[in-house]
């Protein structure tokens, strides 16, 4: 049977294993039972994941303990990474574009109309704030 990784994202572990995770509901309660499920993989284990979006974010995410890759799959996102010494950098991705968010970069984004994208994160203590 298929899923759909809109639906149920992909968990990438040690040993170059692949796990389909439960329904995604994006609650906070679901990243804590990921968090759980895979704590052994430590910072070497990978979040695959596809999200629409038609709205600008409403937070700012970091990773602290590797990198996010981030591909825009429809429309276009402008993503908005925070740099160390405080300034801004905008990259604006179309479709098939890809922008890396590295450990400990806070980051956001900007969505004019409708848009998709691909994550590949390293989720282990990522950290919120409101935008």
């Amino acid at each position: 049977m298929a899923d759909n990784l809109s639906g149920n994202p992909i968990h990438l572990g040690l040993g170059a294993t692949a796990f389909s995770e439960p329904h995604f509901t994006g609650d906070p309660a679901w990243y804590q039972a990921y968090a759980e499920r895979h704590a052994d993989d430590g910072a070497e284990g990978r979040l695959v994941s596809l999200h629409q979006f038609s709205e600008p974010w409403t937070v700012w995410e970091m990773h602290p303990v590797g990198s996010e890759v981030v591909m825009c799959t429809t429309g276009e996102i402008s993503l908005i990474q925070e740099m160390p010494d405080g300034s801004e950098k905008k990259i604006t991705l179309g479709e098939g574009e890809y922008a890396i968010n590295p450990p400990g970069v806070w980051h956001t984004a900007d969505i004019d109309g409708e848009a998709s994208a691909l994550f590949i994160t390293a989720g282990q203590g990522t950290e919120h704030r409101d935008r």
